[in-house]
């Protein structure tokens, strides 16, 4: 774990933690999905969030102002802690590591899957029942990319996995075998 994952899981977890007792598991991880796209589509909003030179009622304003009908209050009130603690540059890591325990704490995994084309129902269904069974898991999320540079197959990304079936990763093996072999 990284010195700032290892800073901002504690955070994570009291904001999960008090998401669970107020049974906005849900809500919250929502909450934070809408925060992620504000901060990643103004970065001078982000910027004057992190900057140390500008107070912290100023900040503290600006969020209320910007989130106060669109976000839980509990969740504004996370944000003004972490505002005054100083913490809101760890934000974007904080929203991740609560995605993860909210993921592991529900046994859900996200498998992101790169195809040529796209899926057919039947074919999502089926997919997300072996990745179920593979990965003994309660729930799978599919995040499904279209790559028409596979040409055909498909590519799955669990983690730090990789399923790589498609036809390309296919012929990147040959060439790569025939290059060896040619030595």
């Amino acid at each position: 774990m990284s010195n700032v994952s290892s800073i901002a899981l504690p955070y994570a977890e009291a904001l999960l933690a008090s998401s669970k007792a107020l049974g906005l598991i849900s809500k919250t991880n929502k909450d934070l999905l809408l925060i992620s796209r504000v901060l990643s589509q103004s970065k001078a909003l982000e910027n004057f969030l992190v900057n140390p030179l500008l107070g912290i009622d100023t900040k503290k304003n600006v969020l209320r102002q910007l989130l106060l009908d669109k976000v839980d209050n509990h969740v504004l009130v996370f944000l003004f802690i972490l505002v005054e603690r100083r913490r809101m540059i760890l934000i974007n890591t904080i929203i991740d590591c609560y995605t993860n325990l909210v993921n592991k704490s529900e046994s859900t995994i996200i498998a992101n899957i790169s195809t040529a084309i796209a899926l057919t129902n039947v074919q999502r269904d089926t997919l997300e029942n072996k990745l179920k069974y593979v990965t003994n898991s309660k729930l799978v999320k599919l995040v499904i990319d279209i790559n028409p540079d596979l040409i055909g197959g498909l590519v799955i990304k669990i983690g730090s996995k990789i399923i790589d079936t498609s036809l390309l990763g296919q012929l990147n093996r040959m060439t790569s075998h025939l290059s060896i072999v040619q030595r």
